[in-house]
């Protein structure tokens, strides 16, 4: 299965000093890791693959679907020229999954020597899923990273589908309370809660935002604002 994608250029005002305001250091949340077993109308829905490149061409994404308790990690990436091989393994734990089915971000670095502004297949395993997914070069590709700039990134990989790229704690992702949008462009709320105790560390958290199919225009120029949780800004994508 074979997918087109556009890239985001970036206007966010998120940065390092925002995301650790209000956190500590203390030990981060468990990731449950087992597999959920879908029911039998959603098993071709298992095997969508669907990916994006994130963070000025220096990072990419996995999208699949399952349960949005337990997303799977990028465990190995490894290239030969525009090819990029990639394997996706499920968290180790003992914590359950929810049940429900719907589309995760799994995100990895670009390896060396991949030039992010011509076209790249991702070979993606996954168990036993294996699928290729091509990806539209992105010329404007400046190859500076969010964790130095403190940008957010964002990328169409599907109708109305984007996935958000933020940093901060990772046990403290974000949590979307609200999303509007149409025509070319969206709003993204985000729960606010100064009281949560968040690790210390600052990494990259994939966020899906599904507005739903022909509720935005994906095809133009599209301005998507965050609002809520230190991440308050405007992305502009394509």
């Amino acid at each position: 299965m074979t997918f087109r994608t556009r890239y985001a250029a970036v206007l966010s005002a998120f940065t390092a000093v925002v995301l650790l305001a209000g956190c500590t250091a203390a030990p981060g949340a468990g990731t449950p890791t087992s597999s959920s077993t879908p029911g039998p109308e959603n098993v071709d829905d298992m095997n969508d693959v669907e990916g994006v490149l994130l963070d000025s061409g220096r990072m990419f994404a996995v999208i699949t679907t399952g349960s949005s308790t337990c997303v799977p990690q990028v465990e190995e990436v490894s290239a030969d020229g525009q090819t990029v091989t990639v394997t996706l393994v499920d968290v180790p734990g003992d914590a359950a999954c929810t049940k429900d089915l719907v589309p995760r971000a799994s995100l990895g670095a670009l390896p060396d020597g991949v030039d992010p502004k011509t076209d790249i297949t991702l070979q993606v395993t996954y168990g036993d899923l294996t699928d290729d997914v091509d990806i539209d070069g992105d010329p404007p590709a400046t190859g500076e990273s969010g964790l130095e700039t403190g940008m957010s990134t964002a990328g169409w990989f599907d109708d109305g589908g984007l996935v958000l790229l933020t940093w901060g704690s990772s046990s403290c992702v974000p949590v979307v309370e609200s999303l509007e949008g149409s025509g070319n462009a969206g709003t993204a709320t985000f729960v606010t809660d100064d009281d949560q105790i968040c690790t210390m560390d600052m990494g990259p958290r994939g966020t899906i935002l599904s507005f739903g199919e022909d509720t935005v225009d994906d095809d133009a120029p599209f301005t998507l604002t965050l609002v809520g949780d230190g991440l308050d800004g405007t992305i502009r994508i394509g």
